[in-house]
């Protein structure tokens, strides 16, 4: 489970996120969706530890990430929004060396290896360089990253950035089977249709606030809208914001 509990966060006199207040439970998808500038990549920085924030705190599993960051991280799996990677490693090594960052050696590490590779059918492509890699190959990588030492909990910032429609189908299907599996995922996204379809649960921010939140339906039928996308334009445009 994750949680963020009136968090604010301003850099200078720009204010990123205010009094931002929202969970995410295991066994489900909940999405945050929001327009550029929103506060949404800030909101998931400070979840990962990355930034303070100002006022609040953020919760992994009932651990405050600023009391306990490491201790918090260790069920926590993060797929962010650029698939950085060393090119001169192989896509094994580059997923190696993120299983030791978190305390994996010996027998268990191999066999963490060897589990998520082939649960994302990488052992084409296990053994040669990142160098080259298609963006579809790289989401391969990065999600392996973040699955490799099996965190109950799943952040993930625009996860079908840049992706064919086979590596976004991809994507989709490993997120359903790990909402089947009990996992909390959280992920941004500004693709309407996909947090339509897979989301149980949607944040809406607008300039760093949560503005209303409940399931895709919900907010179809608080803002009167028979589609979602049309829905969050109308919650957007309200001056005051509504909350399900």
């Amino acid at each position: 489970m994750l949680k963020v509990d009136n968090i604010s966060k301003k850099f200078g006199d720009f204010t990123a996120v205010e009094s931002m207040t929202f969970d995410a439970k295991d066994g489900e998808i909940t999405g945050i969706l929001g327009p550029n500038g929103a506060g949404k990549t800030t909101c998931l920085r400070i979840l990962y530890g990355l930034l303070k924030p100002d006022t609040g705190c953020a919760l992994i599993n009932n651990i405050d990430v600023g009391d306990n960051p490491i201790e918090a991280r260790k069920s926590l799996g993060i797929f962010p929004d650029q698939f950085g990677m060393s090119e001169r490693l192989t896509a094994r090594e580059q997923i190696e060396y993120f299983a030791q960052m978190h305390g994996l050696t010996g027998k268990k590490l191999k066999e963490a290896l060897d589990r998520v590779i082939d649960d994302l059918d990488m052992n084409e492509i296990s053994n040669r360089r990142t160098e080259g890699f298609s963006q579809g190959q790289r989401m391969k990588v990065t999600l392996a990253q973040a699955l490799v030492h099996r965190p109950q909990n799943l952040v993930l910032d625009e996860p079908t950035r840049g992706l064919d429609v086979m590596s976004t189908r991809l994507l989709r299907e490993q997120l359903l089977s790990l909402k089947a599996a009990g996992h909390c995922i959280l992920f941004s996204s500004h693709v309407m249709q996909e947090v339509a379809a897979l989301c149980d649960r949607v944040i809406v921010v607008a300039k760093g606030k949560v503005v209303a939140q409940g399931s895709p339906q919900e907010l179809c039928d608080l803002a009167g809208k028979e589609h979602l996308e049309d829905a969050f334009v109308a919650i957007i445009g309200s001056d005051e914001g509504v909350a399900a």
